[in-house]
C-alpha cells in the first residue's frame, strides 16, 4: 500500500498533535505554539526491537552488578546514580559552547580506554574536527569509532553492525529519517528519531547518550515529550565566562534526581571537582563584615557557599536593592522581618546581596545566613570565619528546622569549621559529644545578640 502523506499541527512546547490550528494548546495551555508540519503515515509500523515481546515473571528478572558501567568520572557517576545503566537512553542538554560535547568525548575516552566499544556519531562536526578536539583532551588508547552521519537509517545499520556498548548522538536536532517529509530539527523528526533510538537502546541493551540543543528559555528544543521518552535528563549549566560547570539531573529513572556534578573548564577539557565546597570558598575574605558561610543541599549533597551582603544608607528617595544568586523577593522579605522584629531601620538603606561563585539558590535553608550577613553588614560587625550558619526564617522571626542537618554539620567538620549556628530544634539530632560547637537559636533576635 502506498504511503499517505498529509500535514498536521504540532505544539512546539509539548508536542501535542492536532488536525487543525489552535490558538491555545489544550495540553500545556500555551498560546500561539502550533506550527504546521508535514507527516507521513505508514500503512504498517515496524519495530526495531530485537528481543521477544512476551511477558515474563518479575521474579525471573535478574539485576547484576555489571548492569552499571562506570564512566571514569566520580562526579558523572554520581549524577547518573552510580554509573551508566545498560539499555538506558540519556538526554544531555545545555547552552551552546557550555561543554556538552567535550564532556561526552572525555567520557568516551575513559570508557574506551577500559576496553569498551564506543561509537561517537556526530551530525555537526567532521572527523578532523572531532580528532582535533580529542587530541586536546588526551590520548585515546581504546576502541572508539567515529561516524559523521545525519541519516538515522544509516546510523541504525552501523549500530547493528558494530554493536557498541555506548553510543553518542551529537545532536538529536541534526538527525532525520527519510520517511518523514519535514526538515531536520522539526518536531516530527526529533520525536521519531528519539523513538527509534529508544527502541534500539532497549532492544540491543546499548546505552545511548543524546545531545540536545536548548531554547532561549533554557529547555531542550523540540517537543516536550522528548524528555518523557528518555530515561535520564541531564542539564549542563554554568556561565560561559566562569570556570566551573554544573551537571544537574532533573530526571533519572535509575537514581536520585536533582543530583549535581561540578566540573571546571580548563584548556585541556573539563576537570571534575571532588570537593565543591572547598572550591566555592576559595579566596574568601578574612576580617570583613557582611560575609558568612552557609550550607545548602543539592540532591543528597551538602555544599558550603559564601553569602555576601552590603548594607549602606541611601541618598535616593527609593533605596536600591540588588540580589545576585539569591531570590530577590526572598531578600526583601527577610529585610522586612529584620526591620520589624529587631527594630533595625534598614528600610531606607541600599542593600546588595551576592552568592559568591555565581551559584543560584532558591533554598529556604540559607535564610538564617542571609539574615546574619545583612545584620553583620549593617552593624559593621565581623562574623568569625570559622562559623557556618543554616536555618529557615519565618515571618515572625522564628528559626525553623531544615532537612539533612546532620549532613550539613558533617560537611562543616570536614572543611575545618569549629562552630555551627543552627535551628534549636535540630540540636536533638546530635550527640552532646560532638567535635564541633553547635549553637541553637529559636529566633533572629538570638542570632543578632550573637553577632
Amino acid at each position: 500500500m502506498a504511503k499517505a502523506k498529509s500535514t498536521a499541527f504540532f505544539c512546539g512546547e509539548c508536542g501535542y498533535e492536532s488536525a487543525k490550528w489552535m490558538g491555545q494548546c489544550p495540553a500545556c495551555k500555551q498560546w500561539n505554539t502550533f506550527t504546521e508540519q508535514p507527516v507521513t503515515v505508514k500503512s504498517k509500523r515496524t519495530s526495531v526491537n530485537t528481543v521477544s515481546s512476551k511477558p515474563v515473571k518479575l521474579s525471573s528478572v535478574t539485576i547484576e552488578d555489571e548492569d552499571r558501567m562506570s564512566t571514569g568520572y566520580v562526579e558523572l557517576d554520581r549524577v547518573l546514580g552510580g554509573g551508566i545503566v545498560k539499555g538506558s537512553l540519556i538526554l544531555v542538554g545545555g547552552d551552546p559552547g557550555i561543554g556538552k560535547s567535550t564532556l561526552l568525548l572525555q567520557m568516551c575516552r575513559q570508557i574506551s580506554n577500559l576496553g569498551k566499544n564506543v561509537l561517537y556519531v556526530s551530525g555537526e562536526e567532521s572527523l578532523k574536527q572531532i580528532k582535533m578536539r580529542a587530541s586536546r583532551i588526551g590520548e585515546f588508547t581504546g576502541d572508539m569509532q567515529l561516524l559523521c552521519e545525519n541519516n538515522l537509517d544509516t546510523i541504525e545499520d552501523s549500530i547493528r553492525e558494530c554493536m557498541p556498548q555506548v553510543v553518542i548522538i551529537d545532536s538529536i536536532q541534526t538527525m532525520y529519517k527519510e520517511n518523514i517529509d519535514s526538515a531536520q530539527g522539526s518536531i516530527s523528526q526529533v520525536r521519531e528519531s528519539t523513538n527509534v533510538l529508544m527502541q534500539l537502546a532497549k532492544g540491543l541493551s546499548i546505552s545511548i547518550f543524546i545531545v540536545g540543543h536548548v531554547t532561549k528559555e533554557g529547555v531542550v528544543a523540540g517537543p516536550r515529550v522528548l524528555e518523557h521518552m528518555v530515561d535520564t535528563v541531564l542539564y549542563f549549566e554554568g556561565d560561559k565566562n566562569a570556570m566551573y560547570r554544573i551537571l544537574r539531573a532533573v530526571k533519572n529513572r535509575f537514581g536520585s534526581t536533582n543530583e549535581i556534578g561540578v566540573f571546571e573548564m580548563k584548556s585541556s577539557g573539563l576537570e571534575e571537582i571532588l570537593n565543591p565546597s572547598e572550591y566555592m570558598l576559595e579566596g574568601r575574605p578574612k576580617g570583613a563584615s557582611g560575609t558568612v558561610v552557609a550550607c545548602y543541599i543539592e540532591g543528597t549533597r551538602p555544599m558550603l557557599i559564601e553569602i555576601q551582603a552590603l548594607v549602606t544608607h541611601s541618598n535616593l528617595g527609593i533605596p536600591r536593592r540588588t540580589s545576585a544568586g539569591a531570590d530577590y523577593n526572598r531578600v526583601n522579605l527577610l529585610m522586612a522581618v529584620i526591620e520589624k522584629r529587631l527594630n533595625l531601620q534598614i528600610g531606607g538603606c541600599d542593600a546588595y546581596v551576592n552568592i559568591a561563585g555565581g551559584i543560584k539558590i532558591n533554598d529556604p535553608s540559607v535564610d538564617l545566613a542571609l539574615v546574619a550577613a545583612i545584620i553583620s553588614s549593617y552593624k559593621n560587625r565581623e562574623i568569625p570565619s570559622n562559623t557556618m550558619i543554616f536555618g529557615e526564617v519565618g515571618l515572625s522571626g522564628e528559626v525553623r528546622s531544615v532537612s539533612m542537618a546532620e549532613n550539613r554539620v558533617q560537611e562543616a567538620i570536614k572543611l575545618g569549621f569549629d562552630t555551627v549556628i543552627l535551628p534549636k530544634g535540630s540540636l536533638k539530632l546530635f550527640d552532646k559529644q560532638t567535635s564541633i560547637k553547635l549553637i541553637g537559636v529559636e529566633n533572629i533576635r538570638e542570632l543578632a545578640d550573637l553577632i
